[in-house]
């Protein structure tokens, strides 16, 4: 099968090129710009290729009776103090992406709704992130493919009828689907990182895996596997409050986890058992014959 690589920016995603590395700032920022900042530093000082967050319309994405459900937080007692106060405005985005550009970092965001697809078009993002919950949602996916940038999809708690049948809505050109399992953090017995593999005999577009998982180990192995892209939250410090602190990488995890993914090509090598020579003067040193 020949694989379609996606371009994002000045990066080339697909087999042969250096994996695309995401930070999900995601909801982490805690409604801090001055938190998103510190995360995005962390991105670009560990060699990230871009960071991501979240948007919402509030009243679009959920029900009056969700919202009005008691769920105590720091910014209230009920599920609506929580969404509002972790969503960013126009201004705040203004900030981030000045920020963005100059740290030199490219950003984009997951978008839940329509409207949310239209405000964060209007700073020209690179592509676009489509979240495992909005998988199913057929008018969501064929809406952000009409704004003609690359589309990232999500696949978490999805069977496969429901990716076959979202990619055929989308479409394979200009899109990177990325095995995923919802659950934070996820259990090693739910990782279930062949799926990889799976996807790559199936599909034709760039592979990627968007982990959940505490440590490092499975993202460096999807990449092993062949992912060309890999995605993990990001914080400043996992004891943060709130609900994807733990399954997040502070800084000392995220820079590992870059250094190993982008180590994982050169260890694979090309398959080829040659005596290096390097070898040479061992050879001369301890073989008899």
């Amino acid at each position: 099968m020949e694989r379609k690589c996606v371009k994002i920016g000045n990066k080339i995603i697909g087999d042969g090129y250096p994996c695309f590395i995401v930070a999900e700032i995601g909801i982490n920022h805690n409604g801090s710009v001055n938190l998103a900042k510190k995360m995005i530093d962390i991105a670009v000082t560990t060699g990230c290729d871009a960071v991501k967050f979240q948007k919402r319309t509030i009243d679009i994405v959920y029900t009056k009776e969700e919202l009005a459900k008691e769920r105590p937080s720091v910014f209230g007692n009920t599920n609506e103090d929580l969404k509002r106060g972790l969503e960013f405005g126009e201004q705040e985005y203004k900030e981030i992406d000045s920020y963005c550009r100059q740290q030199g970092i490219m950003w984009f965001a997951s978008c839940w709704d329509e409207l949310s697809v239209d405000f964060i078009e209007k700073f020209d993002v690179p592509c676009y992130k489509i979240a495992s919950a909005s998988l199913t949602d057929d008018n969501l996916l064929k809406y952000t493919k009409s704004k003609g940038k690359p589309v990232l999809l999500s696949t978490g708690m999805s069977s496969m009828e429901q990716i076959r049948h979202a990619v055929s809505v989308i479409g394979e050109d200009n899109l990177i689907l990325y095995h995923c399992t919802s659950t934070y953090p996820s259990n090693a017995n739910e990782t279930n990182l062949r799926v990889i593999e799976t996807f790559r005999k199936e599909f034709s577009c760039p592979i990627g895996y968007s982990g959940h998982e505490r440590g490092i180990t499975p993202s460096v192995l999807a990449v092993a596997l062949g992912a060309n892209s890999v995605e993990r939250h990001i914080t400043t410090d996992r004891t943060n409050w709130g609900s994807d602190q733990a399954a997040s990488l502070e800084m000392a995890g995220l820079y590992h986890l870059v250094r190993d993914v982008r180590q994982t090509p050169v260890l694979l090598g090309d398959g080829k058992k040659v005596v290096y020579q390097s070898e040479l003067p061992i050879i001369k040193k301890l073989r008899r014959r």
